[in-house]
């Protein structure tokens, strides 16, 4: 069975995106107008239990994640090629790149998860375990992460839209394999080229917190602040986003 995914340009460049723990392909704002369609080949592909495969049942876990991945490349006859991933999506790029580093030619993380295990104390533990089935919880994480600048109609709709379109099951599974999940071994010393985009007022993934797990791994890291955004970019600042993407790819 074909995997559904949603793709964007027909260019020589490809690349595999993967969206982040609320999100689903179509959620990455005014952004996906401005992906250079002639230069590039988008494949954005939705979870298991999220978006166009939200009745698709899974293990919700990022070595399924990874499997996917993969067998979407084989159908599309990428060889190889290069990965977003954002958030959650930034750990499972790391899985794809364990499971197959000769396929993997750049990675970008979008505010992306490190590695390692996700330390979270009492209250974060409870905050984040609780979300999905409280939408008061996915409320409290986006303003988080958004730097508690984001209007109140935005988060609204960010936690609608996670709620209509993932599964309460997937997004709980989702969380309990990325959250724990220690990759840090497998891939230290990798030489894929990494560029690494972090939101000025994002709270929870800081360019901080970048330079001491990405660049501490990746040997070939480059960590990019963007300016005037939080945690969602492809919202926040979609051109200035766009653009760092598509010139890191291109060199």
């Amino acid at each position: 069975m074909a995997i559904a995914h949603r793709r964007i340009g027909s260019g020589p460049i490809r690349v595999i995106v993967l969206h982040d723990w609320f999100g689903t392909s179509a959620n990455w704002g005014s952004a996906l107008d401005y992906f250079d369609p002639e230069a590039f080949t988008y494949a954005f592909l939705d979870y298991r239990g999220y978006g166009d495969r939200r009745g698709v049942p899974g293990r919700y876990t990022l070595p399924e994640i990874a499997d996917d991945v993969l067998a979407l490349a084989d159908e599309l006859g990428w060889d190889t090629f290069s990965l977003i991933g954002h958030s959650m999506g930034g750990k499972a790029i790391q899985q794809v790149l364990v499971r197959a580093p000769e396929r993997v030619e750049k990675l970008i993380g979008l505010a992306p998860v490190p590695a390692a295990p996700y330390a979270m104390d009492d209250t974060t533990h409870a905050l984040f375990y609780g979300a999905a089935e409280s939408p008061e919880n996915r409320r409290a994480i986006l303003d988080l992460v958004t730097g508690n600048r984001a209007s109140r109609h935005w988060v609204n709709r960010m936690v609608s839209h996670s709620l209509e379109v993932s599964l309460p099951e997937a997004f709980a599974g989702y969380l309990a394999s990325w959250q724990p999940l220690d990759l840090s071994s497998a891939v230290k010393g990798n030489p894929v080229p990494v560029l690494i985009l972090v939101g000025e007022y994002d709270l929870a993934l800081t360019a901080e917190v970048m330079q001491s797990t990405w660049a501490t791994w990746y040997p070939h890291t480059t960590i990019h602040t963007l300016p005037g955004t939080g945690h969602y970019p492809p919202h926040e600042t979609p051109v200035a986003f766009v653009t760092a993407v598509e010139a890191f790819l291109r060199t």
